[in-house]
């Protein structure tokens, strides 16, 4: 008996029963809401609805979407007679509206990217799951640059009985990235804070981990959380120039925390503590020299006040991590102090700038006067988890432009590792270019050798590491370049760093530079937002003056 042949013209398979809405919120956005639902609206017959919950707009926002959903049936438009100053309640109007088994939730600037609805449905229908997450992306508009969120969380397909089985979870407070059952949210009274809340995302996500769903996580891409800085009107949760926006953040945190501890979720409780510390004062910490003295002072006595409840459990949990470091000193001084130091241990690699004191007793401490802030923890990290510190100087010339690089020492961990060469490599602001690969020995040094030119406010060049690379500037090209490092040691042990930006005496002044290749070269070394070196190039007679006349609009402004 011979199998029979295969359906030269097979039954396409069935589509998904329509079992999901998506509940798309906006608030005076008409430019980018209609992108929105399109998109929700692509995903296909998956789904079932698609709630745009308008928050009184006043752009016009109204009639346009009377026009898209008169030609379509799926699309439900919820009108609110009053602005309710936040995302929380529309999204609560949204979830009241809804009639399918699954809920998502999409903000009217972003966009769902194709396949998302029926990789979430597929997950936690195979999983019998409440909840299913995935990949969300961050993407910089204009330049379109993508950086994912919370990629560890979405590397591959896992099912979790419980969130507990995964307190990195708390580090996701994205809703958008998820899909709910309808029915989860509703027996257990899940729902986002009312009115102008910031930051409700957190509060919600705690509310969600409290219940203790069982979770799908995907590594598809599900979310695509469009960034628009150069925007008349920035996002609740970009808008960081106000101290009231750090206030809301940390009543938010506390929040999340009080949810999980009350509901008997002690390692997640403990897990947002940690990821306040890890997270959100080192994200603000990087800012602080951004800010006027009010903003300050007000910024570490809220901070302050907050970090006062912690616990010893909560200071004990990976003690050398530089969120604790930066929260250790908050909480000791009574006045914001050493903000530039701060800031480069807030930054990501976290490097720790000199000097480097001791106790009496030899005891690693802060600083001579934080004495009680011990750094003895950094003696027990591996040496590629600890924040060393690099100086850069980038000289641009017109026969050959050289970068110079300083490795410091820490406590005596780095001699022990024995480093031995740098990798360098400059990396495009706008995309993933790289320029410049090359690898470098690094020297030894001692105060009779090392130049004092090199040096700043931090200490002599004794116990350093030095090495001078060639640059083509020519060869990067046009645009922002950032400075990112590998440090390579003797037992084939490596650390990726980025590069302090040493200033003064001229060092980050902008220049122009002669070029074989382009005639002119119009170069500009700076410190970024976290203290590390980038430059800015700008090729050719065209190119400097378009830099030249931005520069004047910007100062007659």
């Amino acid at each position: 008996m011979h199998p029979e042949p295969p359906d030269p013209h097979p039954a396409p398979a069935p589509a998904p029963a329509p079992q999901v809405a998506v509940v798309v919120i906006g608030y005076n956005d008409r430019a980018h809401v209609g992108d929105a639902l399109r998109s929700a609206l692509a995903q296909g017959p998956a789904v079932a609805e698609v709630i745009a919950v308008d928050d009184c707009s006043t752009d016009g926002s109204e009639a346009l979407l009377a026009r898209l959903a008169a030609g379509e049936p799926r699309l439900r438009v919820v009108r609110r007679n009053v602005n309710s100053g936040g995302c929380g309640t529309p999204r609560n109007t949204g979830i009241d509206a809804v009639t399918a088994p699954y809920v998502m939730f999409l903000d009217s600037d972003d966009v769902l990217p194709p396949g998302a609805v029926d990789a979430l449905l597929t997950a936690a229908e195979a999983a019998r799951a409440e909840v299913a997450g995935g990949l969300c992306v961050r993407r910089e508009l204009p330049s379109g640059r993508e950086q994912p969120w919370q990629a560890p969380l979405y590397t591959e397909h896992t099912v979790l009985a419980r969130p507990a089985l995964r307190p990195r979870l708390v580090h996701d407070t994205l809703c958008v990235n998820k899909l709910y059952r309808t029915d989860f949210l509703r027996d257990h009274g899940i729902r986002f804070p009312e009115g102008r809340f910031l930051y409700e995302d957190i509060v919600f996500t705690a509310r969600v981990l409290a219940a203790g769903p069982r979770i799908a996580l995907v590594p598809d891409r599900v979310y695509v959380w469009q960034v628009r800085r150069s925007a008349e009107r920035l996002s609740l949760s970009l808008d960081r120039g106000h101290v009231d926006n750090w206030a809301a953040r940390v009543e938010a945190c506390a929040l999340a925390y009080d949810i999980l501890l009350g509901a008997g979720q002690k390692e997640l409780a403990r897990a947002a503590r940690a990821k306040f510390l890890d997270h959100e004062v080192r994200m603000y910490a990087r800012e602080l020299g951004l800010r006027d003295a009010h903003y300050r002072r007000t910024w570490w006595a809220r901070t302050q006040e907050h970090l006062a409840r912690y616990d010893a459990a909560d200071w004990e949990l990976n003690p050398a991590a530089p969120g604790r470091l930066i929260g250790r000193v908050v909480l000791e001084s009574p006045e914001p102090r050493d903000l530039p130091r701060l800031r480069e241990l807030a930054s990501r690699p976290a490097r720790l700038l000199p000097p480097y004191a001791c106790a009496a007793d030899g005891t690693p401490v802060w600083s001579p006067g934080l004495p009680q802030v011990s750094l003895a923890p950094l003696l027990a990290r591996p040496v590629p988890t600890l924040p060393l510190a690099v100086d850069a100087e980038l000289r641009p010339r017109a026969r050959a432009s050289v970068l110079r690089l300083r490795l410091h020492e820490l406590y005596g961990r780095v001699a022990e590792a024995d480093p031995r060469e740098v990798d360098v490599e400059w990396h495009a602001r706008d995309d993933d270019r790289t320029r410049g690969r090359t690898t470098v020995a690094l020297t030894p040094c001692d105060a009779d050798s090392a130049s004092t030119a090199d040096t700043e406010d931090t200490g002599d060049t004794a116990g350093t590491w030095s090495a001078e690379v060639p640059v083509g500037l020519a060869g990067l090209g046009s645009g922002t370049w950032d400075l990112r490092l590998t440090l390579r040691f003797a037992d084939g042990g490596q650390r990726e760093v980025t590069a302090h930006a040493l200033a003064g005496a001229g060092r980050l002044r902008r220049r122009a530079v002669p070029s074989a290749v382009h005639g002119v070269l119009l170069v500009q070394p700076y410190a970024t937002h976290s203290g590390a070196l980038a430059v800015r190039v700008a090729t050719g007679l065209g190119g400097v003056l378009r830099v030249l006349r931005d520069r004047l609009r910007r100062l007659l402004h």
